[in-house]
């Protein structure tokens, strides 16, 4: 896959590397990275990758941008609020280079499709927030033989490293168990330094390359930490572990298991439990029910909810519980659906049989108007 003229015009600072030169260069132009995660970390992940010139990009996110995220999230932008960040994401990287093949994938990755979405790509950047989905990336990567370049951030603090287990240790080894999700805040709940994914996020870029083009020392068996409080940083020598189920002396983990269940997460409800906006505004016009806003104040200013709904932030939900009649049908919502299921699950375990969660949350609800 020889550069063209412009291409060679573009990329004559990479040309002039003699570690990555005119064949370094045509070798990312054939290689293929898969960004799970579209936020903080896979923004400036992404962003890099797609300047670099990587052939292909395959961009998975299942969410839709929030007002919340562009503090931090340098993909998208205020016009993309409500609009998927597979679709934001790959209109800023076409405008970025138009040389790049995007590939937008709108879903979650889940041990379904897992194997699927990862074997046509040379390595994964896990650019995601959860201890679920990193579980999967690693097991899915391990079961491929794929490397994984892997990042976390959380308030000051981030850490890199790359899981590859033709040469190292993986995520299990590190963690072979995950905490107890009570134990966890999310980034809403503990907040994040905007600048920090970007710095995280440009390792992790970093790390993909050098692993495309097979130069330097790749961050494996090593993890790296950076406090940007101090702006410092230092490493973690990590080993494989001889127990690890996944990559030990007797591995026992040869096929992708329930990641949800294995970190203690609550299922999600079934349909039956969720209501569509269509079927929402058809509900309202006969009455007789009541809506519950679990958005946040500042949410609520920046984008006011459904006329007559009761305000129950989401991080108090739990505590009000005793002031809503099981009588009456509840129908409870947020940005996008995600605390709202939360909520739907904590209501069922209380006794509440009459309830529902919007499908899709405000956004869905907005577009339909």
């Amino acid at each position: 896959m020889p550069l063209n003229t412009e291409e060679e015009h573009r990329y004559s600072r990479h040309l002039v590397l003699p570690q990555v030169g005119l064949r370094g260069q045509e070798r990312l132009k054939r290689a293929s990275v898969l960004l799970v995660g579209l936020g903080g970390l896979g923004s400036p992940a992404a962003l890099y990758l797609a300047a670099a010139g990587v052939g292909t990009l395959g961009l998975v996110d299942a969410d839709v941008v929030d007002v919340t995220n562009l503090q931090r999230q340098v993909l998208h932008h205020s016009e993309s609020i409500g609009q998927p960040k597979v679709d934001s994401a790959a209109q800023t990287l076409q405008r970025l280079n138009p040389h790049v093949r995007l590939i937008p994938i709108d879903q979650r990755i889940t041990a379904a499709n897992a194997r699927e979405l990862v074997q046509p790509y040379d390595l994964v950047i896990d650019g995601t927030d959860n201890f679920a989905t990193r579980y999967l990336l690693n097991d899915a990567c391990a079961l491929l033989r794929k490397p994984l370049v892997f990042g976390s951030i959380y308030r000051f603090e981030g850490q890199v490293t790359v899981f590859d287990i033709q040469r190292g240790p993986c995520y299990r080894c590190l963690f072979p168990t995950p905490p107890p999700p009570a134990t966890v805040p999310t980034c809403a709940e503990g907040g994040v330094l905007g600048v920090l994914p970007g710095i995280i996020g440009a390792m992790q870029a970093a790390e993909a390359l050098k692993l495309l083009l097979e130069i330097g020392d790749p961050l494996i068996g090593r993890l790296l930490i950076f406090d940007a409080l101090a702006m410092r940083t230092h490493e973690l020598h990590l080993t494989r572990d001889p127990a690890c189920p996944l990559c030990g002396e007797h591995p026992t983990l040869t096929e992708l298991i329930d990641y949800d269940g294995f970190c203690g997460l609550p299922t999600p409800p079934a349909a039956e439990w969720e209501i569509t906006p269509d079927e929402l505004h058809a509900r309202l016009a006969v009455g007789n029910l009541t809506l519950i806003d679990l958005r946040e104040a500042w949410e609520v200013e920046q984008l006011p909810g459904i006329a007559g709904a009761r305000h129950l932030p989401y991080p108090t939900f739990a505590r009000e519980l005793a002031t809503l009649d099981s009588a009456q049908d509840l129908i409870v919502y947020c940005a996008t659906g995600s605390r709202s299921w939360q909520a739907v699950r904590q209501l069922q375990h209380a006794g509440f049989t009459r309830t529902w969660s919007l499908a899709g949350g405000l956004f869905a609800w907005r577009r339909t108007q």
